[in-house]
């Protein structure tokens, strides 16, 4: 989680001014109202000027995995969460903690265990309360073996644990994972492994392929619209300050 915070540090902070706003850095240009707050406006616009046309619909990547699975948890902490920190302007992640899991009654039964179904359920709420922070705090608590507290408190400070405790003890949270239970249900074909990840609602062998092997190639060749500099490796010159040592 460091080297992403930093590089957004870097990128944003002024000649000679720290900004000192409450919003972690990877917040900043979420809003104009949070970008004049932190004073980084100018940054804000010049970043947004890199982004492709938004007449093209970005390409929709979903995930379903189960919390404990170390497969998942590679392909999320190695491949899916890098290719969407260099290219979220041109994909759409999509998480649903579930797997392998069997409903059955009232309960539910997760290959590896009690603990994965609560991390499961966990995840399921932090995504219901704060999805638009809750791929950067699952992927600090996949890579991470307890952590939980800290990485929410690192991305969504405002959010109280209880909250998520709650939601993932009670009703809320059997509702969310009924819903994902559902999702991977009704998949076409019927998933046979996790990771098991789609493309615009879509499973094909060979996207497998590529995906485990370069998600970021994968991404880049499915995309309809330009590609981003990220993708053809064409630098775009902008007007950036510095981080001057003092």
């Amino acid at each position: 989680c460091q080297s992403q915070i930093f590089i957004s540090v870097c990128f944003f902070c002024r000649a000679s001014h720290k900004p000192s706003c409450g919003y972690p850095p990877s917040q900043w240009c979420r809003s104009l109202e949070i970008a004049i707050e932190c004073e980084v406006q100018k940054q804000c616009l010049e970043l947004n000027s890199t982004k492709p046309n938004s007449d093209v619909p970005a390409l929709e990547v979903t995930l379903y995995y189960e919390s404990l699975c170390p497969g998942c948890r590679a392909f999320l902490t190695e491949q899916l969460f890098p290719t969407w920190t260099m290219l979220k302007d041109i994909m759409k992640v999509h998480l649903v903690p579930y797997g392998n899991a069997e409903e059955r009654q009232n309960s539910v039964i997760c290959q590896h265990g009690e603990n994965e179904c609560l991390g499961n359920m966990l995840e399921s709420c932090i995504i219901h309360a704060v999805d638009h922070v809750a791929f950067q705090i699952i992927y600090c608590m996949e890579s991470s073996s307890d952590v939980l507290k800290a990485c929410l408190q690192l991305y969504a400070p405002s959010v109280r644990w209880e909250t998520i405790s709650s939601c993932a003890t009670g009703a809320v949270g059997r509702s969310l994972m009924h819903k994902n239970a559902v999702k991977t249900r009704f998949l076409e074909p019927a998933h046979t492994h996790v990771p098991w990840v789609t493309f615009n609602g879509e499973y094909r062998d060979d996207w497998e392929d590529g995906a485990m092997s370069s998600l970021f190639s994968l991404v880049c060749s499915l995309y309809k619209g330009a590609q981003p500099p990220a993708c053809t490796g064409v630098q775009k010159k902008l007007d950036r300050s510095f981080c001057l040592r003092l």
